[in-house]
């Protein structure tokens, strides 16, 4: 007999006993699987083994279906890279070109994913956003000194530097980090703020604009000055507008009432006005009709002073005047009032005599005071006649 299976044989030779076998099965009776198929689990059927020729080292696969693949391929049938590797074309897969900063790519494009050390790009090249590379062989990529408040926040190294610059500055920031304030501006608690100046600064002639550290404005013009250049000079004010400083001029008001004071062989009479002698003058009249000269610091100092700064420190003069009198006028009557309750205290005066005591006399101002309590002691008496007996354990004295 034969003893073919039914399944993988299509006949026999009765002769030899050689079954004949089906596509994908081998053996005497067809029973096992030929080269290049695998078992079906459960069943009696041969599968084939349908190893990728460009994968695989070669047709056969085990009792699994699983094929034995080349390096860099991996799956059932070795049709699919493994990780880290991608297909360069239909029969090669190739390690992934990462630059080391990440062990996994597209299996079909070789783009790496998750790079690290702060890189990206299709092969991990490039620093991200902020970051750069000292050197091309330089591990990952530094973060940029540049803050984002007074730049972009990135930067780049110029060929020949290995100090990095920040690409580009934001408006009133300067310096290869950009931690300058430019001209025009000034640091206030670690921020550039542009000066305040009124447009009364050149920049042409005072650069700088303003002090860097504190904002003070250098080189006034137009005749003012102050912290921001917002004042006048003195000498000048503000015109009707307020925008320029000009000259002040003398007003002497309306007409002045005049008056001549004539000597011998004189005859031109001086003339002043009464109301302005009075009260219309200020230091500023005053030094236009009598000249002061520049040179003499005392003497302008007087002009400087406005006439209302000239009124208040009068009044305060009178003040301090009046305060001073009232307290020496209270002092003085303080003093009388002490000296009137000495002399108005009461008091007596005791004679000694050789037999008797008198109390002669009191002040005069108690004429109506009680002598009785004066002496308190058991031993005393008043006698109607008004003498005052002093009883002691040796003696009696009448007074």
């Amino acid at each position: 007999l034969c003893n073919c299976s039914s399944v993988g044989s299509a006949g026999c030779n009765r002769t030899t006993g050689q079954c004949h076998c089906r596509a994908g099965y081998a053996g005497l009776g067809c029973h096992s699987c030929a080269p290049g198929f695998f078992p079906e689990q459960g069943g009696q059927q041969c599968q084939p083994c349908s190893c990728s020729p460009a994968g695989a080292t070669s047709d056969q696969c085990d009792h699994s279906g699983k094929c034995q693949c080349k390096v860099g391929v991996t799956d059932l049938k070795c049709d699919r890279c493994s990780e880290g590797y991608y297909r360069l074309n239909e029969t090669t897969c190739e390690p992934c070109q990462c630059n080391n900063h990440s062990q996994t790519c597209d299996n079909s494009t070789g783009t790496c994913l998750d790079c690290q050390e702060n890189t990206e790009g299709k092969h991990c090249e490039l620093c991200k956003e902020g970051f750069y590379r000292s050197t091309p062989a330089a591990h990952g990529c530094q973060r940029c000194p540049c803050s984002t408040v007074a730049s972009t926040g990135t930067c780049h190294i110029e060929p020949g530097e290995s100090i990095p610059r920040c690409d580009k500055c934001k408006p009133g920031y300067t310096g290869l980090n950009c931690n300058q304030c430019d001209k025009g501006y000034y640091n206030s608690d670690s921020i550039c703020v542009r000066c305040k100046c009124n447009g009364n600064v050149d920049p042409a002639l005072s650069p700088s604009v303003c002090r860097p550290d504190s904002g003070e404005c250098i080189g006034c013009l137009y005749h003012t000055t102050g912290f921001h250049c917002e004042l006048c000079q003195e000498g000048y004010s503000r015109d009707s507008e307020g925008t320029n400083c000009t000259r002040k001029e003398a007003t002497l008001g309306p007409e002045p009432t005049e008056f001549a004071t004539s000597a011998p062989n004189t005859t031109k009479a001086t003339s002043f006005s009464t109301a302005v002698l009075n009260s219309t003058l200020s230091p500023t009249t005053l030094q236009t009709i009598f000249p002061i000269s520049s040179s003499d610091n005392s003497t302008s100092a007087f002009a400087d002073v406005s006439w209302t700064q000239f009124n208040i420190i009068i009044l305060t003069v009178i003040i301090i005047v009046v305060v001073l009198l009232m307290g020496f006028v209270g002092a003085v009557y303080m003093y009388r009032e002490y000296q009137n309750r000495k002399l108005n205290a009461p008091f007596w005066t005791i004679e000694l005599k050789e037999d008797n005591i008198s109390f002669s006399s009191y002040h005069d101002s108690i004429p109506n005071a009680d002598v009785s309590g004066l002496l308190e002691d058991d031993g005393n008496e008043v006698a109607p006649n008004g003498q005052l007996t002093l009883t002691t354990p040796m003696h009696n004295y009448k007074a």
